[in-house]
């Protein structure tokens, strides 16, 4: 379950530089991380090696030669994940990102999330840097034939699955997921590299920034003069060249943000 919010704590306060930043922002750049979706109770990659699958390390999972040694194993590990993100529900802060959207020129969101939550909340993510979980592929022939929405089994945590097969060339089906070793989505990285090349202001969320190349985003846009703002639980790698950090919840924080710099069309 998603941490409860607690409703009578004061709403934040923002700076009204801030405020007129993102008022007058002509192109929004939202770049978000595992935190985001962990609101919405979606465990991150390393909590989601607890219970049934603790006696994994992440790197006997996601890896090209871990599918190879055992794919029901790695096929099994991300169903189960698949099946937690299928149940879970966009949290306030997908949904005022989405509202956010209506309310700026132009808002270009791009996720290193695996899952479907900010679609589901309204927006259009222009980049999945990291692939996306609902949309797997051969693994021999890389195309995308065979929808896991269609499969009637839920597995349960640790649990082994044999993966489906492609019907065109027979391969093994595989997560379409960026796994250990692999590179970025070509046409992904493309266009979140053209966004962070023109945005003015980027709000990076849920991300400790530690990630590269991904993190190389909010980065490239900071240091060509954007205003960056971080939104985060705990201090993050970018803090040193952020022109606002703001502590909290993506729930908390992102919400109260888009009703304090638009008040008149509320949050």
């Amino acid at each position: 379950m998603p941490p409860e919010l607690d409703a009578s704590a004061a709403p934040p306060q923002f700076p009204s530089s801030l405020l007129d930043a993102l008022r007058q922002a002509r192109h929004v750049l939202v770049f978000t991380g595992a935190g985001v979706s962990a609101e919405s109770g979606i465990p991150t990659f390393r909590e989601a090696l607890k219970g049934l699958w603790e006696r994994f390390d992440p790197r006997e999972l996601a890896t090209p030669e871990a599918f190879q040694r055992d794919p029901a194993l790695v096929w099994g590990w991300y169903e189960w994940r698949r099946m937690q993100i299928r149940h879970a529900e966009p949290n306030p802060g997908h949904r005022a990102i989405a509202t956010l959207a209506r309310h700026v020129a132009q808002l270009s969101l791009v996720t290193q999330n695996v899952d479907d939550l900010h679609e589901r909340a309204g927006s259009t993510v222009i980049a999945h840097l990291h692939g996306q979980i609902s949309k797997p592929i051969c693994f021999n022939c890389g195309l995308p034939t065979f929808h896991p929405e269609d499969r009637p089994e839920e597995p349960e945590g640790g649990r082994r699955l044999e993966p489906p097969r492609c019907g065109t060339c027979g391969g093994a089906i595989r997560p379409g997921v960026v796994w250990f070793g692999e590179p970025l989505p070509t046409e992904d990285w493309s266009h979140a590299m053209e966004a962070a090349r023109s945005a003015d202001l980027v709000i990076s969320v849920g991300t400790s920034n530690l990630v590269y190349p991904a993190a190389e985003i909010p980065e490239l846009a900071a240091r060509r003069g954007a205003t960056l703002i971080l939104v985060n639980p705990a201090a993050t790698a970018m803090d040193p060249i952020a022109r606002y950090t703001l502590q909290g919840p993506a729930g908390v924080i992102l919400p109260a943000l888009v009703a304090a710099a638009f008040p008149s069309l509320g949050a």
